[in-house]
């Protein structure tokens, strides 16, 4: 496995990666993730998409960690959800888990995962939950100890369209350590 640099990515940071984060979700909707878009995914929705991050991350209602390989460009991004309602303080949902196509099998998705841990913990998060529709995700979070809650059949729609069920994950990312 290929070492990946791993940071937060703040709100001002954003605006310069923008271009490489379309790219990137560009390049997973077409590779067929399930990540709430249909194809063809133009740069000009990308580019929507990512400011709606910045804001979010700039509101501080949501973290963005990106990785990237020893060129230095973005291979991957993975987000927390912070903006819970007051009676779920403890929780984040982990989202947009994305690996450049030319990036994997080289540890990015892992790396981005443990990462999003650790971020979730140092914030307060305890409680993460995130939802799958693919079968390789899913096996990452398994093998990192998250729990399936449960499939909803016809949950979302693949890049193509039709219909796919999704799984839902939760992880205590405590590790059984007090609260």
């Amino acid at each position: 496995m290929t070492a990946a640099r791993i940071w937060a990515v703040d709100a001002a940071s954003i605006a310069g990666l923008r271009h490489r984060l379309g790219e990137l979700l560009i390049d997973s909707v077409e590779n067929g993730a399930s990540v709430g878009f249909l194809a063809p995914l133009t740069a000009a929705d990308a580019d929507g998409y990512w400011r709606r991050v910045e804001l979010a991350v700039g509101e501080g209602r949501s973290l963005l960690l990106a990785a990237a390989l020893a060129d230095g460009a973005v291979a991957g991004t993975v987000q927390l959800d912070l903006d819970t309602l007051p009676n779920a303080p403890h929780r984040g949902t982990v989202c947009k888990l994305l690996v450049h196509s030319s990036a994997r099998r080289q540890g990015i998705g892992e790396a981005l995962m443990r990462a999003v841990e650790d971020a979730a913990l140092a914030a307060g998060r305890w409680l993460l939950t995130l939802d799958t529709a693919t079968p390789e995700a899913a096996r990452l979070y398994v093998r990192l100890g998250w729990s399936s809650a449960g499939v909803v059949p016809a949950y979302a729609m693949n890049p193509d369209g039709s219909l796919t069920a999704t799984e839902f994950y939760w992880k205590d990312v405590t590790n059984g350590r007090a609260r």
